[in-house]
C-alpha cells in the first residue's frame, strides 16, 4: 500500500490553468514593449513595432516552456514549444498577406467608385477615367483560356490516372512538368510567334492572349485534377466495375463526382495563376485606352496591364494614375476572391452526398 501511494501518473501529475498561456502572453508584450521603448529613447531612434514583437515572441517561448517543464513535465512543455513555433509560423506567413490586402485596401478605395467600373481611358489624361476596358478584357481573355485549358487538362489527367501506361504516359508527365516551370514570358512569346505565322509580324489580338493564358494554365489544370483523381479510392471504382458498368462510364458517374471539390478548387486555383499574369498580354494582346469586346480583331487591354502601364507611364496628375492603378489591383484581388468562392459553392454542391 505504501509502495502504491507514492506512485504518480505522470499524464497527470500537474496542469496550466488554461489562461496562463495569454496571462504569459501578454505580459511577454507589455515587457518587450518597455524595453524597446526605454532603449529607442535612450538611443535617440523610433519605436520599433518588429524589434518589440520579437522580443515578446521570444520572452514568450522561454517563459511558458520554463512553466510547462516545472509544473506539467518535460512531455507537455515540448508540446508546447512545438506548438509555439507552429503558431509564430503561421502568424510569419499572414504577415506579409495582411499587410499587403491592407495596402491596397487602402490606396485602392481613392477610386474604387462607379467611374472606374463604367468608364474607359479613351480621351483621359488626368483625373477620371476608369478599368471597364481592362475587366472586360481580363474577363475575355482568361475566361476563353479557362475554356480551352480545362477540357484539355481535365481530359490529359484522366487519361494519366485511368488509362495512361508505359511510355506515352511518362512522356506526357515530363511535359507537363517542364510546363509548369516555363516563365511567362516565353509562353507570351510562343503565343506571339504562333500567331505571327499566320497574321504577320506585329499582330496583336485578345485571342492571342487567350492562347498565352492557357499554355501556363494547362500544367496546372492536369497536375491539380490528377492528384485529386488519384485521391479516390480504388474501391469506388471495383465496386462499379463489379456491377458491370463500363469504364467510361464508371469514371463518369463515380470517378469524377467524387473528386468534384477538387477539381474544381484546382481549376479556379489555375485561373487565379494566370489572370494576373502581365509580360505575356503585354507582348501578344498589347494595351489600348478603349473598349474592345472582340477577341480577334485589334489590342485588347487587361487589368494587369492597366495596373502596370498606369504605374509606368504616368502622366502630368501623377496621383491619378497612381489612383487608378491601386483601384485595379483591388479589382484583380477582389475577382480572385469572387472566384474561389464561387470554386467553393460548386465544391460543396457537387460534393458526394455521404449521409443517409
Amino acid at each position: 500500500m505504501a509502495t502504491t501511494a507514492l506512485m504518480t501518473n505522470s499524464l497527470t501529475q500537474g496542469q496550466l490553468h488554461r489562461r496562463t498561456p495569454w496571462v504569459v502572453l501578454g505580459l511577454s508584450l507589455a515587457g518587450a514593449v518597455g524595453v524597446v521603448a526605454l532603449l529607442s529613447a535612450a538611443n535617440g531612434d523610433e519605436f520599433s513595432i518588429v524589434g518589440a514583437v520579437v522580443l515578446a515572441a521570444l520572452t514568450y517561448l522561454v517563459v511558458i516552456v520554463a512553466l510547462s517543464r516545472q509544473i506539467e513535465g518535460s512531455r507537455k512543455a515540448v508540446d508546447r514549444l512545438v506548438t509555439a513555433l507552429v503558431t509564430g509560423a503561421f502568424l510569419v506567413a499572414m504577415t506579409p498577406l495582411v499587410s499587403l490586402l491592407a495596402t491596397v485596401l487602402a490606396n485602392g478605395s481613392a477610386r474604387f467608385d462607379i467611374e472606374f467600373f463604367t468608364s474607359s481611358m479613351r480621351n483621359v489624361v488626368g483625373e477620371g477615367g476608369g478599368a471597364s476596358h481592362a475587366i472586360v478584357g481580363t474577363l475575355l481573355m482568361t475566361g476563353t483560356a479557362a475554356l480551352i485549358s480545362i477540357p484539355i487538362g481535365l481530359f490529359t489527367a484522366v487519361y494519366l490516372v485511368e488509362y495512361g501506361r508505359g511510355r506515352l504516359a511518362r512522356a506526357i508527365t515530363f511535359f507537363v512538368d517542364v510546363m509548369t516551370g516555363i516563365p511567362s514570358i516565353v509562353a507570351g512569346l510562343f503565343a506571339f510567334a504562333l500567331f505571327a505565322l499566320f497574321f504577320g509580324p506585329g499582330v496583336r489580338m485578345g485571342f492571342a492572349g487567350a492562347i498565352a493564358l492557357s499554355v501556363l494554365m494547362i500544367p496546372v489544370v492536369v497536375r491539380s485534377c490528377e492528384e485529386m483523381l488519384r485521391v479516390v479510392p480504388n474501391e469506388l471504382r471495383e465496386a462499379s466495375f463489379a456491377l458491370g458498368v463500363p469504364k467510361w462510364l464508371t469514371i463518369v458517374n463515380v470517378v469524377l463526382p467524387t473528386s468534384a471539390a477538387g477539381i474544381a478548387t484546382g481549376i479556379m486555383l489555375s485561373i487565379a495563376r494566370v489572370i494576373g499574369e502581365t509580360a505575356p498580354l503585354l507582348i501578344v494582346a498589347g494595351f489600348t485606352a478603349s473598349m474592345n469586346t472582340n477577341l480577334f480583331s485589334d489590342r485588347m487591354q487587361s487589368l494587369p496591364v492597366f495596373v502596370f502601364t498606369s504605374y509606368a507611364n504616368q502622366g502630368v496628375d501623377t496621383q491619378a494614375y497612381l489612383d487608378r492603378a491601386w483601384a485595379g489591383a483591388l479589382t484583380l484581388i477582389l475577382i480572385v476572391m469572387l472566384l474561389n468562392l464561387v470554386a467553393r459553392i460548386i465544391a460543396r454542391i457537387f460534393a458526394p452526398k455521404l449521409g443517409r
